[in-house]
């Protein structure tokens, strides 16, 4: 999720006021996703969109002006038939709800300032933080910390202690969701907004692999790294769209990267003076993906290697070798394909299957 503080530091140059509308939930197939955000200005200003337009947002657009001029948070929740779902971008009619809270941007210590700087400063020491609203009855707010901590409260200790662990949970997946909590036999919805480092993929290899990886991992919107020995590889000629180029002694550079658990790292050199020692460092670290690719001869011969060495069974495990799922990949760009799909199903803890044999 984007930088919502600086954001609203942005917006402060140009608005006194703003209402900050969120998805908060959808029913039926989304073209954005929960936690997508639109600004409405006081003066008329409008950014983003949580739908892709037309008349759903215009209808947000007019209770935003509402909840400002009462200055007051509304919940709204939109039911879509056949012709509203199309054009708001969904392929299918159902629900959407939206949160709208208005925000003074005028004033340093407004609340919701207050609690997404707070969040910022987790996010810039690559930390996560996830910022819980209850949507339903009083109000109520809650940054929850990645090691457990909790700044602010729902309500009472039951919703809480219910809260830390749904948090935690959407960390590992990366994904921000409604969810249903229940407190004294009645439910209470509860919006748990995620926030964390840009997802990161690092491509230690320059290799003809390597270069669809890159250019597919821009598409999904990671931020990509790619580090090799030799210049004339990792060059800007082919990789143009690859957000940093290291050139290097591989283990030095893997030992200076920042590793968070929104962090894919492949290996891509196919060489045993590379692997081996860039594998000892990354196993260190929480890198929610570790791929490699090779034969799985060699890969199980590089992993006894490092089992001699006294690498733990339980870190070991966590090596993808040979990388990717089983999609008959024959070229780079399907190699490159199927990488990232196993890396973005190991990151939301899902077993890569069809989704028609998902119950």
């Amino acid at each position: 999720m984007d930088n919502v503080s600086d954001q609203l530091d942005k917006l402060a140059a140009i608005e006194r006021r703003i209402a900050m509308v969120t998805l908060v939930a959808t029913r039926g197939t989304s073209p954005k996703r929960e936690g997508a955000k639109m600004w409405v200005g006081e003066a008329g200003h409008l950014w983003g969109s949580v739908t892709i337009g037309g008349c759903v947002d215009a209808r947000i657009i007019e209770a935003s002006e509402q909840a400002l001029a009462r200055f007051e948070p509304q919940l709204l929740s939109m039911n879509l038939g056949e012709e509203d779902a199309w054009e708001g971008g969904f392929t299918c009619a159902g629900t959407i709800d939206v949160l709208i809270e208005p925000v003074d941007l005028s004033n340093s210590e407004d609340r919701l300032r207050q609690v997404y700087q707070i969040i910022r400063g987790e996010v810039e020491n690559g930390k996560c933080a996830v910022l819980a609203t209850l949507l339903n009855g009083a109000a109520g707010k809650a940054v929850l910390y990645q090691d457990g901590r909790m700044s602010g409260s729902l309500g009472n200790s039951e919703l809480d202690q219910q809260a830390r662990a749904v948090a935690l949970d959407l960390i590992q997946r990366s994904v921000s969701r409604t969810v249903a909590l229940d407190s004294a036999g009645s439910s209470r919805e509860v919006f748990f907004e995620v926030h964390g480092p840009p997802p990161t993929l690092i491509v230690f290899g320059a290799t003809h692999v390597a270069m669809p990886l890159v250019s597919l991992a821009k598409v999904l919107g990671l931020k990509t790294i790619v580090v090799d020995s030799r210049p004339r590889f990792a060059s800007r000629d082919r990789f143009p769209t690859a957000d940093e180029l290291l050139v290097g002694i591989p283990s030095e550079i893997a030992r200076s990267l920042r590793y968070t658990s929104s962090t894919y790292v492949v290996l891509a050199a196919h060489d045993y003076k590379y692997d081996i020692p860039v594998l000892k460092i990354i196993l260190n670290t929480d890198a929610s993906y570790i791929g490699m690719l090779s034969s799985k001869r060699r890969g199980q011969a590089i992993l006894k290697f490092l089992e001699e060495s006294d690498v733990p069974p339980e870190a070991l495990a966590r090596v993808r070798v040979p990388s990717g799922l089983d999609i008959g990949a024959e070229n780079a760009a399907d190699i490159a394909l199927s990488i990232l799909a196993e890396a973005v199903a190991v990151k939301a803890s899902r077993p890569g299957t069809p989704l028609r044999e998902r119950r």
